[in-house]
């Protein structure tokens, strides 16, 4: 069964403000030359040299923004469309794999597993594709560089198609997402009154949903133009404050040690969420983390923002 709104993970930025122009621009061509020398493998210097760019800024503000290195976003990118090579085509596995810039099948059964929790030939019968990664897309500079939680409003129904394309640019947390059934889920929210959008003009900066039952985050994610401006503290700090004072809240993601797990972990310990029981949600392996009234009010926060 595929994920609509469960593997309630978090998505948040990793670093940095808002970016200039020049910035995204460069980064947008990165992102370019490596989509298209997907089948290669690139070199950080390769990708600097060709947009005549320091290699230590790049990296730096690729990682910032992207949340990934190059080489990660590549290797995430390669298994996502030899993934959709596998559901949708016959092609043989060994001719999957070397078109994916792999030496050998094993060595391409061997990420693939740590990635999808399956090899090529099990996840090929079970024909549910879904990526890791899809091309990211980096659009005008933000017009805001500051929210409170006087932003926070319910989502419409208008929001939905920008709420999707929010969801499309922070695949990497949410594996096994069925597009389709999370997009039923999000107007049943939207519906119920469960979902809540931050905007930047015609853009989502950020967005989250609630299960239908007590304090379960089903959908926490944050634009990656908007990253270190505290808007998931701010989405947390306004649930637990106003939404549902005094209750405890709780989500889940990735189990210690997968290689999936692009940082989602690390954040809600940040947060506050203290790890519980493991679990198995739509076939994948994850871990519930809770956050308690208690927990929250040791953890500094930005007052003025929450």
């Amino acid at each position: 069964m595929k994920n609509s709104s469960a593997f309630c993970s978090i998505i948040w930025g990793k670093g940095g403000g808002l970016m200039r122009e020049s910035q995204i621009q460069t980064i947008m061509s990165a992102i370019d030359f490596i989509e298209q020398h997907l089948q290669e493998k690139l070199s950080l210097d390769q990708i600097a040299a060709v947009l005549n760019y320091s290699k230590f800024h790049l990296h730096r503000e690729f990682v910032r923004t992207v949340g990934l290195t190059m080489g990660e976003y590549a290797v995430r990118r390669r298994l996502t469309e030899a993934a959709r090579f596998l559901s949708f085509s016959r092609k043989p596995i060994l001719e999957i794999a070397l078109s994916s810039g792999y030496g050998s099948q094993q060595a391409f059964t061997d990420i693939f597993r740590a990635m999808y929790k399956a090899s090529p030939g099990q996840f090929r019968k079970e024909g549910e594709f879904y990526p890791l990664q899809l091309k990211m897309s980096l659009g005008e500079q933000p017009s805001k560089d500051r929210f409170s939680k006087k932003d926070i409003q319910k989502a419409k129904e208008s929001d939905v198609s920008d709420w999707m394309y929010l969801t499309s640019l922070v695949i990497d947390g949410y594996p096994c997402l069925d597009e389709a059934e999370h997009r039923r889920a999000l107007c049943q929210s939207v519906k119920e009154g469960r979902a809540f959008v931050i905007r930047d003009g015609h853009r989502l900066a950020g967005a989250v949903s609630m299960g239908p039952q007590g304090g379960r985050i089903d959908f926490l994610a944050v634009h990656p133009q908007y990253k270190n401006l505290e808007i998931e503290n701010l989405f947390v700090g306004w649930i637990m404050q106003e939404l549902l004072p005094g209750e405890e809240i709780d989500m889940t993601t990735y189990r210690q040690g997968d290689r999936a797990d692009t940082g989602h972990r690390r954040r809600l310990w940040e947060l506050g969420f203290e790890g519980r029981e493991l679990l198995w949600e739509y076939g994948y392996p994850v871990q519930r983390f809770v956050l308690s009234p208690k927990k929250w009010e040791e953890i500094p926060h930005n007052e003025d923002r929450i």
